[in-house]
């Protein structure tokens, strides 16, 4: 009885390059995030400043809640 040849398993091959957006899709979300932080922080109102009046506050004279010193 002979022995029968081996079987071919597989047969390495060199793998496929990276397309552009494999190789660059960091770069891609970093410059988007940037760009999307900087439009919101420019964009952004501060609270305070909505309820804005043109009236001057009148200015507070005595304190709030006064204490007594011994």
């Amino acid at each position: 009885m002979a022995k029968a040849a081996p079987a071919v398993i597989g047969v390495l091959t060199a793998p496929v390059p990276p397309t552009w957006w494999a190789r660059n899709r960091h770069k891609a979300f970093l410059a988007f995030g940037l760009a999307a932080g900087f439009y919101l922080g420019i964009h952004s109102t501060d609270s305070n400043a909505a309820h804005r009046d043109d009236r001057p506050r009148p200015a507070h004279t005595t304190p709030a809640h006064p204490h007594t010193s011994p």
